[in-house]
């Protein structure tokens, strides 16, 4: 019933109804629920007991393919068993609908595309596929992990005998300029960009809301703790992110 509604709900219900254009952004918050850890998050985050610069820079993977692998091999298995939850699902739907036109994710998780999204901008890439530098060849995930599996040094290779890298940036490298270039024109077209699961402190991404409200669009915030566009936003909502979605899905 409507009555049931919570205001800030029915007033984020209100924005995506009047919205001729809307485009989500999400970061990791988003696929806590699926059970894979944020970042930072103090002793169950990814960083929290490992040095990124170690392990996930590019110079790491360069210098040290051994070891970059033993981390991002264990990290793969991990986010391929992984399922969607219901945020994921509530965004493919919204998009089937077309109340969503495109997902941004800082995620490489795959979880958008498998919950159902089809416009889906990966801006730090994807664990779908893994590349070769030196020829180019380019591999997907159940193939890396069986080539990791065959080496004695669990290291993925291409047919060229060369260590795969994986299609995802890692530290020290550039976002790609594609991606990027799509989802700086999404934000600066849309009237409404939904930011779900972010801390909106990670630049180039952060920038987006900023290009959203200064081509005179609004911002919308679904998001557990402060991002520093709450009070430049629409609406902020920051309860359980897959509650806080579904419930929009049931009032709209």
């Amino acid at each position: 019933m409507e009555t049931s509604v919570a205001p800030r709900t029915r007033r984020l219900a209100d924005l995506v109804r009047e919205a001729s254009s809307v485009v989500a952004l999400t970061g990791a918050g988003i696929s806590v629920p699926s059970g894979i850890p944020d970042f930072r998050t103090p002793g169950t985050g990814l960083w929290a007991n490992v040095d990124p610069m170690e392990v996930a820079h590019i110079d790491a993977w360069r210098a040290d393919p051994r070891r970059f692998w033993q981390f991002y091999g264990d990290r793969f298995q991990t986010l391929g068993d992984k399922q969607p939850n219901g945020a994921h699902r509530a965004l493919g739907q919204l998009e089937r609908v077309g109340l969503v036109d495109a997902v941004i994710t800082q995620n490489i998780d795959m979880l958008h595309r498998r919950a159902g999204s089809r416009d889906v901008v990966e801006v730090h890439g994807t664990i779908e596929t893994s590349s070769c530098l030196r020829c180019g060849g380019r591999w997907p995930l159940e193939q890396v992990l069986e080539r990791m599996g065959e080496d004695p040094d669990g290291v993925p290779r291409c047919d060229c005998s060369r260590p795969l890298k994986p299609d995802v940036v890692l530290f020290g490298e550039m976002l790609p300029e594609a991606p990027m270039e799509r989802a700086a024109r999404l934000a600066a077209q849309t009237d409404l960009l939904l930011c779900i699961g972010t801390s909106l402190e990670v630049y180039p991404v952060a920038q987006l809301p900023m290009v959203t409200l200064a081509r005179g669009g609004a911002v919308a915030i679904v998001t557990r703790g402060p991002t520093p566009f709450d009070d430049r936003a629409a609406a902020k909502l920051d309860g359980d992110v897959v509650a806080e979605l579904e419930a929009l899905v049931a009032a709209l």
